[in-house]
């Protein structure tokens, strides 16, 4: 269990703190490229505790700056979005995208100095339907990222962005907490249920797997195994990934390609960003003889965006309707009665509160993985903001080509490491880079 310093660190993510230190290394997504429309009005975001707006300019080049006009300090979300640049509603001031001042026309000419004058601006680069951002100190940012997902054609990709009101933290230990797939989102659901053939059988007839997990050079990763066909053992491996990304089991892992970010918007809202290949195998979402498997949907269903700061990708269901539970469902169908099992897993992140008491905790071998990730964490950021040391991944992006999550069978002949890189080697590989990790 982490001390109260330890879960300080872990849980907040503004300027100077070391979490926060440590993410603003990273390129993070920041929104959607369809958020930004050319000369539309701003859009406000919050990103890892700070007031932004984003924009695109007249010739479509994406930007985000700080909220405040660094003349009378007046929010710039109030600004004229035309011709080039973002001007402020109070004095005219107008600013280009990289926080460049070009004109102060509400000063004399020849007493006028934009040069002298920038507004904060992060820089931004558009891959693949995402805008990004470094919010770092570097002048020159690092490389951008190299997940499997971010590196392939982008009709080849699938995106999505869900609000959760929780901190980042206890949002991303839902997807490295393997146990709570044969009860959450399958506890009514027998091992003869499953699809003829279907390896979730082995899951589901052993809901409590025994574990393997291991620091990585691009974070953490675990293997959860079980008893599988005579004489082979069932894996789903599942990794974490610098600074806030996860790739969970759900899938055959030969052709399952996925990432998902746990984007802190400040210590209490995260945005989710999912990430998945279109042809990805997908986990078990029917039973034996093509029924629906109960509350197993993958749509999200969403409010109307609103322009305050929390105004993007909310959920319908909600704590406010307690995520549309149906307790009769529940009883006869349903394990936790609530349908999609996204939202099944933002309710119980939710209903921890916004940052969880972790002096409530009783964690358990279940929860190894977990326990190994806060440690990583820690270390990583306590090294980056101590010493100056480099976060894994930043300079390096290649270190995430050795990732791939999913479940497969293999000869009980082999060790967990030596299985999980012959699988890797056997894969599908549509970017082009996964490579054995040796």
């Amino acid at each position: 269990m982490p001390s109260v310093e330890e879960r300080e660190i872990l849980t907040r993510v503004g300027p100077g703190t070391p979490v926060g230190t440590m993410m603003r290394e990273y390129w993070i997504p920041a929104a959607m490229s369809s958020e930004f429309v050319a000369d539309a009005p701003p859009v406000r975001l919050m990103l890892l505790g700070e007031k932004l707006v984003g924009f695109r300019n007249s010739a479509g080049v994406p930007g985000i700056m700080d909220q405040q006009c660094p003349h009378r300090c007046a929010s710039l979300f109030f600004g004229r979005n035309e011709a080039g640049g973002l001007r402020c509603a109070y004095h005219g001031w107008k600013f280009e995208v990289d926080g460049t001042c070009i004109e102060m026309p509400n000063v004399p000419p020849h007493l006028a100095h934009p040069e002298k004058v920038r507004a904060r601006a992060y820089p931004c680069v558009e891959r693949n339907g995402l805008i990004w951002t470094y919010m770092g100190t570097r002048a020159v940012p690092p490389p951008l990222p190299a997940f499997e997902t971010v590196l392939m054609p982008k009709a080849e990709m699938r995106i999505f962005f869900v609000q959760r009101s929780c901190n980042w933290l206890q949002a991303l230990e839902g997807d490295i907490d393997t146990s709570h797939f044969g009860f959450l989102h399958a506890g009514l659901v027998a091992a003869d249920d499953a699809p003829e053939g279907h390896t979730a059988r082995f899951a589901l007839a052993n809901r409590a797997p025994e574990y393997h997990v291991a620091d990585t050079d691009w974070g953490t990763m675990y293997a959860a195994y079980r008893d599988g066909d005579p004489g082979m053992t069932y894996w789903r491996f599942a990794h974490y990934l610098f600074p806030f990304w996860t790739m969970p089991p759900d899938g055959e892992f030969k052709k399952h390609v996925v990432a998902r970010a746990w984007v802190p918007m400040d210590d209490t809202h995260t945005m989710f960003v999912h990430l998945s290949w279109t042809q990805n195998a997908q986990g078990m979402r029917s039973l034996r003889g093509g029924r629906p498997m109960i509350g197993a949907s993958m749509g999200n269903t969403y409010l109307p965006n609103e322009p305050d700061w929390y105004g993007r990708w909310r959920l319908a269901a909600n704590a406010s309707n307690d995520y549309q539970i149906d307790r009769e469902t529940q009883r006869s169908g349903s394990f936790s009665g609530i349908e999609g099992i996204h939202l099944q897993d933002q309710a119980m992140t939710e209903s921890m509160g916004g940052i969880v008491d972790h002096d409530a905790e009783h964690l358990v071998v279940s929860d190894h993985m977990i326990a190994r990730t806060r440690r990583r964490i820690l270390l990583a950021a306590r090294a980056c903001s101590e010493a100056n040391v480099t976060p894994p991944g930043v300079d390096h992006p290649e270190v995430f080509h050795g990732a791939r999550s999913g479940d497969f069978m293999s000869s009980n002949s082999l060790g967990w490491l030596e299985a999980y890189g012959n699988e890797v080697r056997a894969s599908a590989n549509p970017a082009g880079v996964l490579r054995s990790a040796g």
